[in-house]
């Protein structure tokens, strides 16, 4: 790079700074801030180039603070059209939803219809292609949802979640069936 008596300039490997005094050959001579004369090669160099105030200009600034200022609007969640339009089908598994007569069963017995009518109407599911399924299963103590996980866990074509909260409350299993798995 040629340089000229003059130039500000500031050395690559080294925390030194000045303007140059004089040019010999490829040799520099930068004064420093402190009046220091040091020697350089003109490869060591670089020329400290001062930013015009253009650059620095408020011109737009008040532009920018107006967009930074406008309330943002919140942006609605995409989703697929697939996932939106898809139909839910809902299965509740109330023991009072399921029979007429609770009065003489057993929690074994009670616990034994749910399982039954869920994994029932699971397959029906799978078997009529529907991808989405809720089962209600209620709070209570947990045992009807532990044992629904581990019928779900049994099937490699599905994966299950908590449902929406906001619809179903803490109550509620939803079954997500994928469609047209390839068998080994």
């Amino acid at each position: 790079m040629k340089f000229q008596i003059g130039d500000k300039v500031s050395v690559l490997d080294d925390d030194i700074s000045g303007v140059i005094v004089a040019i010999t050959h490829d040799i520099a001579s930068v004064e420093t801030a402190d009046g220091f004369v040091l020697e350089f090669n003109s490869k060591e160099l670089i020329e400290n180039k001062s930013f015009s105030n253009a650059i620095f200009s408020n011109t737009g600034l008040k532009d920018v603070i107006k967009q930074k200022e406008l309330p943002m609007k919140k942006q609605p969640v995409k989703r697929r059209p697939k996932e939106r339009n898809q139909a839910t089908m809902e299965v509740d598994l109330h023991i009072h939803k399921l029979t007429n007569s609770e009065k003489y069963m057993t929690n074994y017995e009670m616990l034994t219809l749910q399982l039954d009518t869920a994994k029932r109407q699971l397959e029906f599911a799978m078997k009529k292609r529907i991808q989405k399924l809720v089962f209600i299963h209620g709070v209570g103590e947990g045992v009807l949802k532990m044992e629904l996980e581990t019928l779900f866990r049994r099937y490699d074509n599905i994966k299950f979640y908590d449902a929406d909260l906001q619809k179903y409350g803490n109550g509620a299993t939803e079954v997500y069936i994928f469609q047209n798995i390839k068998p080994n």
